[in-house]
């Protein structure tokens, strides 16, 4: 049985906010700037998958020097000392701690995938059978940064179905 998704945009923006405070940006003096295009191009990307309650995918995505920056604040480096695998473990890790916020505020019964990294595209990847639900899209440091939630296109329509159902 799957549940009607109770994470809107407003709360991922605020989870983002809080991830941005913590880890990215504790000085406060690089926030990310939203942009609202949800179209922004991307480099590398990251995702966890929630299945369970509520079937779908929450992926971080952004430029190659915008992870690279994400890595130097996470790991209190220098940009120019971040590897390639650093830059892989921090883009998961981000991914997986706003994932974990997202199952949080989901039902009993979420589970979450371990973080899957590719240094390609978001355009590369491909969730079948979902659709976008929501993001959170920006602008730091002159870089684009995106945080999109996916949702099974069949939890949809039987979410449509249970609604209609109810009037």
């Amino acid at each position: 049985m799957s549940v009607e998704v109770e994470v809107n945009e407003n709360d991922l923006a605020e989870m983002v906010g809080q991830v941005w405070e913590s880890y990215l940006d504790p000085e406060g003096i690089n926030p990310l700037i939203p942009t609202y295009d949800e179209n922004q191009p991307s480099e590398v990307h990251s995702s966890v998958s929630i299945t369970g309650s509520w079937t779908g995918h929450l992926v971080y995505s952004s430029s190659i020097d915008a992870a690279k920056r994400a890595a130097a604040a996470f790991l209190a480096m220098e940009p120019g000392e971040v590897s390639e695998e650093d830059m892989s473990d921090v883009l998961g890790e981000l991914a997986n701690i706003v994932g974990g916020n997202v199952k949080a505020m989901l039902p009993p019964g979420a589970f979450l995938s371990l973080p899957q990294v590719v240094l390609a595209p978001e355009s590369s990847a491909r969730f079948p059978n979902t659709e976008r639900i929501g993001g959170v899209y920006g602008i730091w440091e002159g870089e684009p940064v995106s945080i999109s939630m996916w949702q099974s296109r069949a939890e949809k329509k039987e979410e449509k179905a249970h609604e209609d159902s109810h009037r």
